[in-house]
């Protein structure tokens, strides 16, 4: 594993890159994950002794790389927490999907229902009990023709499970080597990335914006048509 790539810290929050199939919080397979990663950061960094505190205040998916923010007190990941309600907390995430999209922009909305048995979300009608809503916004980047694959800016309005993920699989579009929605590239590296979070500082109140990128190899080499 790589050496944890901290993009900005301070005495109240701290911004990472998370490297795919890292957990964002301990799971069920006990590998290493964000937080304990962070903390163990934190402690030899600042020489802490006992336990760190460290605030989870939005996930990413296990396969999914890119931008995260943690709160280093109780007060920020209360305050980053209402963000993340009152929809201040902006994500943006970069795709490679299947085929050639016609609309460069568009707004995808839909219901999404999410099976906890199978760990998947499904688009369903919004009738459907604990159906919820989902919105994201997409702008076609780049189109390789060559490859049959699109690079898209996704804008999220809610922060659904597996929402990007589903909602593109249903707009006939899926991410490649996206292993459970996915069409194309099984067995490679699902091709979403958190690039871009805008936040209100927990304390300071200043708005704030990260970027990261992935490194464009592989199926990211298609941002090395854009950038």
């Amino acid at each position: 594993m790589k050496e944890l790539n901290v993009i900005y810290e301070d005495n109240h929050i701290i911004v990472v890159e998370k490297q795919p199939n890292i957990p964002s919080q301990a799971d069920k397979t006990e590998d290493i994950d964000m937080l304990t990663i962070i903390k163990e950061y934190i402690k030899k960094k600042y020489q802490k002794p006992g336990n760190v505190y460290l605030g989870l205040v939005h996930r990413l998916d296990r396969p999914v790389g890119g931008i995260m923010v943690f709160a280093k007190t109780s007060k920020s990941a209360s305050r980053l927490s209402e963000q993340v309600r009152n929809k201040t907390f902006k994500k943006e995430y970069l795709t490679v999907v299947d085929g050639k999209i016609k609309q460069k922009n568009g707004i995808l909305e839909d219901y999404l229902y999410k099976d906890e048995r199978n760990n998947i979300s499904k688009v369903v009608n919004k009738e459907k009990k604990n159906s919820k809503y989902a919105k994201l916004e997409y702008e076609v980047l780049y189109y390789n023709e060559i490859k049959d694959l699109s690079l898209l800016k996704i804008n999220l309005h809610t922060g659904r499970h597996h929402q990007i993920r589903v909602q593109l699989s249903n707009f006939k579009h899926s991410i490649f080597g996206d292993q459970k929605y996915g069409t194309r590239g099984q067995g490679k590296q699902i091709a979403l990335w958190a690039h871009k979070l805008e936040i209100e500082h927990p304390v300071t109140k200043e708005k704030m914006t990260f970027e990261c990128l992935p490194e464009a190899v592989g199926t990211w080499s298609i941002l090395n048509y854009i950038i």
